[in-house]
């Protein structure tokens, strides 16, 4: 077996090996993800946030969902300008990328290819845009597969060209305390935050998301 990773230990190394201010392409899923996520980068980088889905439907979904991107983005205490691009809104790139495997269970080959098309999306931008480094919030999720997500990050680097910057959260405890920090001081504690139970559900993972004052969906 081969060891796992420790990425939050390479992102400290990349993190004291900066300099500057360097020109980071961070990808949002959504407007929550992306709220620990920006107010620890933009510390380090000036961030071009590329927010772009295009499986949400119907279209008033997705703009709500931009819009409160938006709004989140206004109220967020950055050090360096953070800059907001929405990508197309096209649900055909969706059902094109997902052609063939539309009935597969959560997590399988349509999450895997929806999560590539965006993640290629993301490298052609960021290099358009004439960033340094590019990369996503889909890691920060507990129940995503950050492996895959990772290596086709890395394929689509060394493709276009441009770095692949990695933040993965590895105790599922301290994710859950950034989530719920974040939704307190963003949200007023106004919303529950639930782990998707459908990713890995048993009796000490149910134990964990109760003492971290999560939810179950």
């Amino acid at each position: 077996m081969e060891p796992k990773i420790n990425y939050q230990l390479k992102l400290d190394q990349i993190l004291d090996g900066l300099e500057g201010t360097p020109r980071l392409l961070l990808h949002s899923c959504c407007a929550p993800c992306s709220s620990y996520v920006l107010e620890y980068l933009s510390r380090y980088f000036e961030i071009t946030l590329f927010y772009y889905n295009p499986n949400i439907d119907p279209p008033e979904e997705y703009q709500r969902r931009l819009a409160e991107q938006k709004r989140l983005l206004a109220a967020l205490p950055v050090k360096h300008p953070v800059t907001l691009i929405a990508g197309d809104y096209d649900p055909l790139v969706y059902a094109d990328a997902v052609r063939g495997v539309e009935d597969t269970p959560e997590g399988g080959q349509r999450c895997r290819r929806c999560i590539a098309r965006r993640l290629e999306e993301a490298a052609k931008l960021c290099l358009a845009q004439g960033c340094h480094w590019f990369t996503t919030t889909l890691t920060i999720s507990p129940h995503k597969d950050a492996p895959f997500i990772n290596a086709c990050g890395a394929a689509l680097a060394e493709k276009y060209g441009t770095p692949l910057y990695v933040m993965d959260e590895d105790l599922i405890r301290e994710n859950c305390r950034q989530f719920v920090g974040s939704m307190e001081k963003y949200y007023g504690g106004a919303g529950l935050v639930c782990y998707a139970s459908k990713a890995f559900c048993c009796k000490a993972m149910c134990k964990i998301m109760k003492e971290e004052n999560m939810g179950l969906d």
